[in-house]
């Protein structure tokens, strides 16, 4: 048993508690939470900062860790795909390496839980051994084209069979995007899910996407030209592309809208009258290096939308770190407070992927992980701001 206490604790789903004390049994999980006067000082365990749950990064791509610094900074959404198709010819040895060495920094970051794009079977035997849990998203696309939708389906489908979803580790078939997602696919989609299950989908990251479906104009007409892809049978549908995909996924699955650059208030209002399970992630390092743009945050506050965490992949962002995501919003627009960062990194991105009668909070009965950060009690994050990982 260790009683751990800090200056201040961050419990998340309960105020904060000044000089708090955690107790933990021999497999982590809090037996009891109180105050160092209830306790005999030399059986406390003490730390210089503020104490806050195992946070949870509700995206990433772990199977691109390969090629960190491979892909050009600043290119916008469309050049930054184009180049990473052309990395995909790595020793399997290369790649597997890295993603250890992803899943090993995303540990010592304190990261306890990932959402994680899979289109492959790289990143299985590492998942399986993870002290991290994982939510492998079997991502699928056929670049709009409905007469390629049941090929695609069945060669994800064997991805999705042999992806792990033991040890705590769960796994759901999803959409790449509105603009690489026909309505046959949708529907495989959704019929191969579950209710209880989180379907992730890349929502309006770069201006085109919305064009295309408002307009059937913009960069992507010439990037599936490239490809030989044909756009004549795709019809403009005169909205935001996010309209295209509630109109085509399953309102009772938890639904993760993810990057979110370009979304407005009316954008999240539209989704949260379709869902009451929708979910929202901001990867903000890698909207920076990708396209050089952030969301705008206050539309998220304005609108009690549930925001959460991630770090994309090492592809689009210089590290695996929560806690660097975190400093890069209150950097940019530090109007959004601590504590709602908090939360965002936290019990937000649990509930979005289901483990939240686990991780997420400091409550008795859970096993969140404890990570301790040097801040006291003036609460901000800045340039200097750390973590630890204590439990």
């Amino acid at each position: 048993m260790r009683k751990i206490s800090a200056d201040f604790i961050y419990p998340i789903s309960s105020a904060p508690i000044k000089e708090g004390v955690l107790i933990l049994d021999d497999t982590g999980k809090i037996t009891d939470i109180g105050t160092r006067e209830q306790h005999d000082p030399t059986s406390i365990e003490l730390h210089r900062g503020s104490i806050v749950p195992g946070f949870v990064n509700t995206h990433c791509h772990l199977e691109l860790s390969h090629m960190k610094g491979k892909v050009n900074t600043g290119t916008g959404l469309i050049p930054f795909i184009t180049n990473v198709v052309q990395f995909r010819d790595v020793p399997m040895e290369e790649i597997l390496d890295a993603i250890a060495k992803g899943d090993q920094e995303m540990y010592d970051n304190g990261i306890v839980a990932v959402g994680d794009i899979s289109n492959k079977l790289d990143t299985k035997a590492t998942k399986e051994k993870s002290a991290i849990r994982y939510y492998s998203f079997v991502e699928m696309f056929d670049f709009l084209q409905d007469a390629n939708a049941k090929v695609t389906f069945e060669q994800y489908k064997a991805v999705y069979d042999e992806q792990s979803a033991s040890k705590g580790n769960k796994k759901s078939a999803v959409p790449h995007a509105p603009y690489s997602v026909s309505k046959s696919l949708f529907r495989m989609i959704n019929e191969l899910n579950r209710d209880s299950d989180t379907v992730s989908i890349h929502n309006q990251e770069t201006p085109p996407e919305n064009q295309l479906f408002q307009e059937k104009k913009g960069g992507f007409i010439d990037f599936y030209k490239g490809f030989d892809v044909s756009l004549d049978n795709f019809q403009a549908t005169g909205q935001p592309s996010i309209q295209y995909a509630i109109a085509n996924m399953n309102p009772n699955c938890r639904t993760l809208f993810v990057h979110n650059t370009l979304t407005t208030e009316a954008d999240i209002r539209s989704a949260q009258a379709w869902s009451n399970k929708v979910y929202f992630a901001t990867c903000a390092n890698a909207n920076l290096y990708i396209e050089n743009r952030l969301p705008n945050y206050q539309n998220f506050l304005t609108t009690n939308a549930r925001m959460t965490i991630g770090t994309d992949s090492l592809t689009s962002n210089w590290q695996l770190s929560i806690i660097d995501e975190l400093k890069t919003i209150s950097k940019y627009q530090s109007y959004v407070p601590f504590e709602t960062l908090l939360r965002w990194a936290t019990l937000n991105g649990a509930e979005a992927l289901g483990y939240e009668a686990d991780l997420g909070s400091l409550e008795v009965g859970k096993t969140p992980g404890l990570n301790l950060l040097n801040i006291g009690e003036e609460a901000s994050f800045s340039a200097k701001t750390t973590v630890k990982r204590i439990a």
